[in-house]
Order: structure tokens, then sequence, then C-alpha cells
């Protein structure tokens, strides 16, 4: 579990297909204080697992070949930065959101502009993705907890304050590149509650608690 609020903008050392899958070399100097082996890291949202540590700050962590292919880490190589957050230990501030570091889909960036001290960014977002997303509810767009200004026709904005810029790779973006995505895991529940509700009503043949139910009841 994490929070959206990254730590530190890591440095891919190396990116290297195995027979199994994929290996991330990741330098990191203020995360890897702090880790061992078999924790999990979110590298831009999406949650893996320290399987080894260099030497001079530099750990390693493998990436199933789905994740590679359903996320942006598959455009990653020697050199690109990427947004690090250790997993939330009890206690900790909450300064986001639950992030499950689980990627919903991807996102692409269709503009970005100024306004006042911000950056507004528009995103375009799949159907199955959108349906979750409400104004001023949070979004984790490459592991950076946001909260989302506007609904578009087919997306959604966002605005970044001057410091979330400085801080991610997001202020680095430029219109047209790829984005790892994760909704907030309550609209799912939600959605998951309610289709059991109706479900259940629908076999025992009660009525179920609709618009028009309320209506004809005075409500």
């Amino acid at each position: 579990m994490f929070t959206g609020i990254v730590e530190e903008l890591g440095k891919i050392k190396s990116c290297k297909q195995g027979e199994q899958g994929y290996k991330l070399v990741i330098w990191g100097e203020s995360v890897s204080k702090d880790l061992s082996l078999g924790d999990s890291i979110a590298v831009n949202g999406v949650c893996l697992t320290v399987s080894h540590f260099h030497s001079g700050e530099v750990f390693e962590v493998d990436v199933m070949p789905e994740t590679m292919r359903n996320t942006n880490l598959q455009e990653l190589g020697a050199g690109s930065l990427v947004n690090l957050e250790r997993a939330l230990q009890p206690g900790s501030r909450m300064g986001g959101h639950f992030v499950n570091g689980h990627v919903d889909g991807n996102i692409n960036l269709l503009y970005k502009r100024p306004e006042g001290n911000a950056i507004v960014m528009g995103f375009s977002a799949a159907p199955e993705n959108l349906r979750y997303i409400v104004k001023k509810g949070s979004v984790a767009i490459d592991g950076v907890s946001l909260t989302v200004v506007d609904i578009l026709s087919e997306g959604f904005s966002v605005s970044l304050v001057p410091h979330t810029l400085e801080v991610t790779t997001l202020g680095q973006k430029r219109t047209g590149q790829t984005f790892n995505l994760e909704v907030d895991i309550l609209g799912k529940y939600v959605e998951r509650f309610l289709e059991n509700f109706i479900s259940e009503k629908k076999e025992s043949k009660e009525q179920i608690l609709t618009t028009d139910y309320l209506l004809e009841n005075g409500f």
C-alpha cells in the first residue's frame, strides 16, 4: 500500500530481459537507505519487489512480462527518471490517498497549459477506467496522487502545483506520452457492493431501491 506521495526521482541504470521476465536496476539515493530484500516499492506507480542490491545506492526489481506489457515501464531505458515511493508504514502521515500500485490502464497526455502558478494537464482515458473517476476525486498518475479538476468528454484533467512538477517526472512529460493510471479503489468497492445488492434483490424478488421507487413513496 502506498500514498501517491513521491519520495524521490530515481534513475534507471539498466533494463534487462531474461527468460522469465525483466530486471530493472534502479538508483535511488534516499529510498535505498531503508530498503530490504522483499520490500515493495512503487516505480512509476507500479508495485514491484526488491530482489537484489548493488553497490552505490542501487537496487534491482523483477518485472513480470504482463506488467511490462500493460504499463509504461516498457518505455524505460538507461537514464530514464522514475517516481519512487516506499510502501506505507503504520503511523506514517497520509498525505495523498490509498494507492495499491496496481495499474488499471494507460492514459495519454492530451494537453498541458499554465493556469496561475499551476499546470493543468488533460488526459484521455478508456471508458472502463473513466467510469471510476469523479470530479474532485483522487487518481494516481505514474504513482503521483492527484485531484481530478474536471471530467472531459473522453478523459479528465488534473492540476499540478510547482512542487509536484519539480519532484516528480510529470513536469517533464510531453503531449502524446503514456502514463500509468490507477483509479481510486473506493469506486470499485462501491460498484461491486451495488452489483451484489441488486443481484440479491432480484433473486429474492424484493423491491429494488430506485429513483422511481423513492418518488412513488414520497421521498
